[in-house]
């Protein structure tokens, strides 16, 4: 079992909170959250006015920014700014009165702020600018000509040409959460771990796979007469619900249609969900990915609810069209009579993650083991999706060229069983960052009214968020441990012990919402790492800078360097696989951008090899011995190549020098080269 006691401790706080009527707090050295009510049910904090005193030495008139018309200039629910201080304050006062000194200032080692480009943050500019005060950072709302620190994108990776800094996007993030893109990468794991990726509906691609998907419908009803299934169509492109519908026989004249227009996905639909009031729901949680290479990962604390508007029946002829009772979707439900807005975080057709965990432990749910999955399942998730990720990085952002480092938020949405068991319906790349909501006045008159349920999470996310991405962190933390103590007079010595409100910017905040999940844990998952690992190969072997897709030259090499040819595999042979398996992929595959092998590809051809290989292993062994064969072999080259080039340079050093760090090298190889037929086949060697 993957929970180890520092995880099973992780979500048992969560949990705890959480059954306290509290957002969860993941750590013990936190403060703790202001306690419920008596109903046991979390409450909001209200919304305070800031004392005046609190507020920053207004600055010079300034241009009007970007958004400035629609964002309300209201001060954020419950986070004043730093409290006054009315003794420093005074003593500063009267210091620059009498001209005695430079009073309270900043001394001459504090730090610049921190700078953004929100020019391209559309519809997450709102809770970007609150977070942004929050954190007393610069915002740049059209742009700058010097570069900024962070560079906050509304969309994708390229919605600026960027050469430096900090950017909230990764390459190729879009496309891999595609409906297709992810059901792929989520088979692939679930071919080499099917009891660990029992997570994901049973899913088909359609058009490449509609007669798949129709012959196996037919045998497990002959097998089972009564199986009576339901199956839910989303198009590949699709969003906010658009275009997805269900369906109870394969043979449906709507899904003709959606064969002969778009590409879709069509999943067995999770008929037994666990309901609320009677109602369907499920959760939108926050996923922070820090990091690629090392892989980060951080999930918030709190998430949302999104609630059906209709009760919920099982699916039948008759209410398989009631969008409002089976689909979840926010934007769909919006436009529904029976949809309630509400500022509470437990009531209404959008609640708080917290609100939900805090009522199913009032009915003795055991919160720690749902949060544990759903770490599990996300984790899980992220590791599915790294390899190509990494292809698309390499292929942006190339080894050795200027470009910006990563960092992404997204939304995953889970589904809760009848049984507790989380699964996941979707991940989405760019998930909705507003807090306000369309309110009807009258007929085809809106106005945006303020979510304090939205804003109570999302402005949490992104605020912290950028505490973790940001740049001078290091800097500030070194300069708290050794703060300079520059003093002229009596009045600086007296606003010093009295305190200084810059002294710790974040002093104010609260503590960070978002908590690590790997690599804290990744000693429990590293073994599922075994793709990531082709993918290392894969872009070994790409050759050229900037593409995506391996030549035949770059695949007879792989198969040349790790020793896989044979007798019974010629590079003949070899040349055949490569053409059949890049032919097919070619035809299904959307990206055109260059011809050759894509990842995808190459791990069917992998698997291939590696069943030829190791033929009395199961799958996930046979693809572990073959990577484990394969790196150990190209270890080796690597090394002949290191001491061949010290060779080539005897000028550089003595001929004794050159003697001692030859036979270093080669009594390095001598241990690899005893342990070579000593090959780890299980897949707990592998972390």
């Amino acid at each position: 079992m993957w929970r180890s006691s520092p995880e099973r401790e992780l979500a048992a706080s969560w949990a705890a909170d959480a059954a306290a009527g509290r957002a969860p707090a993941a750590e013990a050295d936190e403060p703790p959250a202001v306690d419920a009510g008596a109903a046991g049910e979390p409450e909001r904090p209200a919304r305070e006015e800031q004392p005046k005193a609190a507020l920053q030495t207004p600055a010079r008139p300034r241009a009007a920014e970007e958004g400035d018309a629609r964002v309300p200039r209201r001060l954020p629910p419950a986070l004043p700014l730093a409290p006054p201080r009315p003794a420093a304050r005074a003593l500063c006062q009267l210091a620059k009165a009498r001209g005695r000194g430079r009073g309270c200032r900043r001394g001459s080692g504090s730090l610049r702020p921190v700078t953004v480009d929100s020019s391209k943050a559309r519809t997450s500019l709102d809770a970007l600018k609150i977070s942004l005060r929050q954190l007393r950072w610069k915002e740049f709302p059209f742009g700058r000509r010097l570069p900024c620190d962070i560079y906050w994108h509304g969309v994708s990776f390229h919605d600026n040409d960027i050469l430096s800094g900090q950017v909230n996007k990764f390459p190729g993030m879009t496309e891999m959460v595609r409906k297709i893109t992810l059901s792929r990468a989520l088979r692939i794991m679930q071919n080499l771990f099917p009891e660990e990726y029992n997570f994901y509906p049973r899913s088909w691609i359609l058009p490449e796979e509609f007669q798949l998907f129709v012959a196996q419908v037919r045998m497990v009803k002959d097998g089972d007469p009564s199986w009576k299934p339901t199956f839910i169509v989303k198009p590949d492109g699709g969003c906010q619900g658009d275009g997805i519908y269900l369906i109870k026989d394969p043979n449906d004249i709507r899904l003709t249609g959606t064969l002969q227009s778009r590409p879709a996905v069509v999943q067995e639909y999770i008929y037994k969900p666990l309901l609320i009031d009677k109602l369907k729901f499920d959760i939108r949680l926050y996923v922070l990915l820090k990091s690629l290479d090392p892989l980060e990962i951080y999930i918030a604390k709190d998430g949302l609810s999104r609630f059906c508007t209709e009760p919920y029946q099982e699916p039948n002829p008759q209410n398989l069209h009631h969008v409002f009772m089976h689909l979840t979707n926010y934007s769909l439900n919006i436009h529904s009579g029976k949809f309630i807005h509400s500022d509470s975080a437990s009531t209404g057709s959008k609640r708080t993650f917290s609100s939900i965990l805090c009522r199913l432990s009032s009915k003795g749910v055991d919160i720690k083991k749902v949060w544990s999955d759903i770490i599990s399942l996300v984790i899980k998730t992220v590791i599915a999706l790294t390899p190509e990720l990494k292809v698309f990085y390499q292929s942006d952002i190339p080894t050795g060229r200027p470009g910006p480092t990563c960092f992404q938020i997204l939304g995953f949405d889970i589904l809760l069983m009848k049984s507790l068991k989380p699964m996941l319906l979707e991940v989405n790349a760019n998930p909705s960052m507003r807090i306000e909501h369309e309110y009807e006045l009258s007929p085809g008159v809106f106005e945006n009214i303020p979510s304090l349920v939205d804003e109570e999470v999302k402005v949490a996310v992104i605020r912290d968020t950028l505490r973790l991405m940001d740049p001078l962190k290091k800097k500030k933390e070194t300069q708290s441990q050794h703060p300079e103590k520059p003093v002229t007079g009596k009045e600086d010595l007296d606003c010093e012990m009295t305190g200084d409100p810059d002294s710790n910017p974040e002093a104010h905040l609260p503590s960070i919402c978002l908590k690590q999940v790997f690599p804290k844990y990744a000693k429990q998952f590293n073994y599922l790492r075994l793709v990531d690992r082709m993918a290392n190969l894969f872009i070994r072997f790409l050759g050229i800078k900037g593409t995506m897709k391996l030549g035949p030259t770059g695949f007879r090499t792989f198969i040349r360097n790790c020793k896989l040819s044979s007798s019974s595999l010629s590079m003949a042979a070899v040349d055949i696989l490569y053409i059949d398996i890049t032919r097919r992929w070619n035809s299904v595959t959307l990206d055109q951008r260059d011809s050759g092998m894509c990842l995808q590809a190459f791990v069917e051809a992998f698997f291939f090899l590696a069943q030829r290989k190791f033929k009395m292993l199961p799958l996930h062994e046979q693809v572990a011995s073959l990577i484990d064969l394969c790196e150990y072999h190209l270890s080796l080259l690597d090394e002949k190549r290191l001491v061949c080039g010290r060779r080539r340079r005897p000028q550089s050093s003595p001929p004794q020098e050159m003697n001692a760090r030859t036979q270093s090298a080669a009594g390095s190889l001598a241990p690899r080269m005893i342990g070579a037929n000593k090959l780890p086949h299980s897949r707990h060697a592998l972390s």
